[in-house]
């Protein structure tokens, strides 16, 4: 269960929440592919935990002096085998569960899960892991928030269109934002251990700007939504969580550290309320 970092989870709902808001206001909702995609989502994100945690102490980048939550096998609390075993499987109930989507969705569902799944592993892993290579901002924009959301709609609907995938973009920030947080904090550890992430790359003020910049942008979506995209007015509806937003920005720029661990969950809330109002937005 620490393993598979639970308060990372409810981001993962987020996608799939916006995304059956859209069928359920298409006259298109069906609740076994929305409840197949959520389980998708779930497991996707319990095996980049699992992968990211397995390949960060191989790397030696995880050490028992990191600021973050306890990681697993730096703590010593299982084995680079025992994880391997739980990468193992969640790696085939996320097979099953995606042979069930390809058999609703067809082949592009088949595409989608692949690239993901791949996502998933090479974050971390492989010979180049993306996550190293400061692109872990944008793998996790496309795969948890715009593939997610579409993929989704795609599965209760058999189609998506350009408001869809405008829709799925606020999502994608803010889940990025949770990122952007994580690697503020370990930007110091990182940098010594060669895990040159985004935010080693472009330093701790420009990352605090990046993080501005994603919930700024994500606050500007339902906007576009409504003037452009013929949303109703309760699509602004994600403007009640904005002082929770300010709050999150507030922090971001007088903490450091391990003082960013709250604020990195907050961000992960932030990403889910957000989420559920703007689909109640949707409904409405």
């Amino acid at each position: 269960m620490l393993a598979s970092r639970p308060k990372t989870l409810p981001a993962a709902i987020s996608p799939v929440v916006v995304g059956t808001s859209l069928a359920w206001a298409d006259g298109q909702f069906s609740l076994a592919p929305a409840l197949a995609a959520a389980a998708g989502a779930l497991l996707l994100q319990i095996l980049s935990n699992l992968a990211n945690d397995y390949f960060d102490f191989a790397k030696g980048v995880d050490t028992r002096e990191r600021l973050g939550p306890t990681r697993v096998m730096a703590a010593g609390l299982l084995t680079a085998r025992e994880v391997r075993l739980g990468i193992a499987a969640v790696l085939g109930l996320a097979v099953l569960d995606g042979i069930y989507l390809i058999l609703v969705g067809g082949w592009p569902i088949l595409a989608v899960g692949v690239a993901s799944i791949l996502a998933a592993l090479l974050y971390t892993g492989g010979p180049l892991p993306f996550g190293y290579h400061g692109l872990g901002d944008l793998f996790v924009f496309i795969f948890f928030g715009l593939a997610a959301v579409c993929g989704t709609y795609y599965v209760q609907v058999g189609m998506f269109s350009m408001d869809v995938l405008v829709t799925a973009v606020p999502v994608g920030f803010l889940i990025t934002a949770i990122l952007v947080v994580n690697n503020l904090r370990d930007i110091e550890t990182d940098a010594r251990a060669g895990k040159r992430t985004l935010a080693v790359l472009i330093g701790a003020e420009n990352t605090r700007r990046q993080f501005l910049a994603l919930l700024v942008l994500a606050y500007m979506v339902p906007l576009l939504l409504w003037l452009n995209f013929g949303f109703g007015l309760a699509v602004l509806l994600p403007f009640i969580s904005l002082p929770l937003a300010v709050r999150r920005v507030y922090t971001l720029y007088s903490a450091t550290g391990r003082e960013l661990n709250p604020v990195l969950a907050a961000t992960a809330q932030l990403s889910l309320q957000f989420s559920l109002l703007l689909s109640v937005g949707i409904v409405l």
